[in-house]
């Protein structure tokens, strides 16, 4: 009975034993990101579908506040405690980690295969040879709108720019709501939700933004005058203390139904879903006249590369390769819907908000923010200069004109076209 005891203790022992092996074996990767708002459904949605098909691979998902995620991410890449998967912003930010060598390269990586040139275009060098993020999703601008008030007021959804105006003028007269739902006080949101939101349709998308990289066109052009100045007639609609007006507030002020139109990314969906207690519509950026050939800003947002420290590179691999997969794509777009897969498979969106926004694919031609590729790498970064000059025109401290003559002065004090 003794020897039986020991044996089946001894037995035990090893059984434990070999468990915790396993148990240490297994490789842990952290993702590094500024989706924060994102990590219930990576904890709940994606990282156990990756987990049950890859055991011995276990994934944390630990990001940090937007803001201070690129000083954040930079401090822990040169400490040497960067995660092993790093989220990719478009072009320049993530071209530069790659340049310093935080990024390595993901061009042979099983998976890229299934995107397209235009989809890997936000994470290679300008000469694209070398990849280094896989594509997740991109993200559209256009409006959201209360389709309770638009019912209740017996508005149409605007495709031109004198109905979208006459549709405001209506909602101001009405007085239940205010107009539309955006404040100038955190400066990017006039520029991304204004300016970047209606300009592709004055500067002809794709066309414009090459010719302004290529020197072709500048800044002080009609075309890119011309959105300031619709912008700065959007003022009398955005309601009283709009200029202290942060973007939660804006948020906020939509989602509780005193706004009737939102200017909008897609990313806002979610939320949005969550919190409005009416039924919602979107609608692209209206044209100059029926019939004209429209433009959104279908924006390459986010991707996720591989920490070239890394120490778990080879299971950080099979990780991207996944992201790269059909299964991830499907799982991503529908968990966060107005992220928009970038993955040439098909991917059937659930959400009706999601589905009315992705289909302007079909209709419109697509383009990126203007300020991302090439054009913010020097100082002053455009970018953040087009949110000022955004604000500014909205405000009315400065006119159309004075600041597209601002932005193009700067630019050209460092950039020189073609060089």
């Amino acid at each position: 009975m003794t020897t039986k005891l020991l044996t089946a203790l001894l037995l035990g022992t090893s059984i434990l034993g070999t468990a915790g092996l396993a148990h240490a074996d297994d490789v842990t990767l952290n993702i590094e990101s500024w989706r924060g708002d994102d990590l219930a459904i990576w904890k709940d949605k994606l990282i156990p579908a990756f987990e049950a098909k890859n055991p011995g691979i276990k994934v944390v998902f630990a990001p940090s506040a937007p803001t201070e995620y690129d000083a954040a991410l930079g401090a822990k890449l040169a400490a040497g405690s960067a995660g092993d998967l790093i989220t990719c912003r478009p072009f320049d930010k993530s071209l530069e980690l790659f340049k310093k060598g935080n990024l390595a390269d993901l061009s042979a990586l099983p998976g890229m295969e299934n995107f397209s040139p235009v989809a890997k275009a936000a994470w290679q060098t300008d000469d694209g040879k070398a990849s280094f993020c896989v594509p997740m999703a991109s993200v559209i601008h256009g409006f959201i709108y209360n389709k309770d008030a638009f019912d209740k007021l017996g508005l149409k959804v605007p495709t031109t720019r004198d109905e979208f105006f006459a549709a405001l003028d209506k909602i101001k007269a009405d007085g239940t709501y205010i107009p539309m739902a955006m404040g100038t006080k955190d400066l990017w949101e006039a520029a991304t939700m204004g300016y970047q939101n209606i300009g592709p349709n004055y500067w002809k998308g794709e066309e414009g933004r090459a010719a302004l990289i290529k020197g072709d066109q500048k800044l002080t052009d009609k075309d890119w005058v011309a959105p300031y100045e619709e912008l700065a007639k959007w003022k009398p609609y955005l309601g009283d203390g709009f200029e202290a007006q942060t973007y939660p507030d804006s948020q906020n002020l939509f989602t509780l139904g005193r706004a009737a139109i939102y200017p909008a990314g897609s990313w806002e969906i979610g939320l949005f879903n969550t919190q409005a207690q009416f039924k919602m519509g979107a609608f692209p950026p209206p044209v100059e006249k029926a019939g004209d050939t429209c433009y959104i800003s279908d924006h390459t947002d986010i991707g996720m590369g591989l920490n070239a420290a890394s120490k778990n590179a080879d299971a950080a691999k099979t990780f991207l390769s996944w992201v790269a997969s059909p299964d991830f794509a499907t799982i991503y777009a529908n968990a966060l819907p107005g992220f928009f897969s970038l993955n040439s498979t098909p991917v059937k969106m659930e959400d009706p908000l999601a589905q009315e926004f992705v289909s302007w694919r079909d209709k419109c031609k697509s383009t990126i923010r203007s300020t991302y590729q090439i054009l913010s790498r020097g100082t002053p970064n455009l970018e953040n200069e087009t949110w000022v000059e955004s604000a500014n025109v909205i405000n009315g401290t400065d006119t159309p004109e004075a600041a597209a003559k601002k932005l193009q002065d700067g630019l050209d004090s460092w950039y020189k076209p073609g060089k």
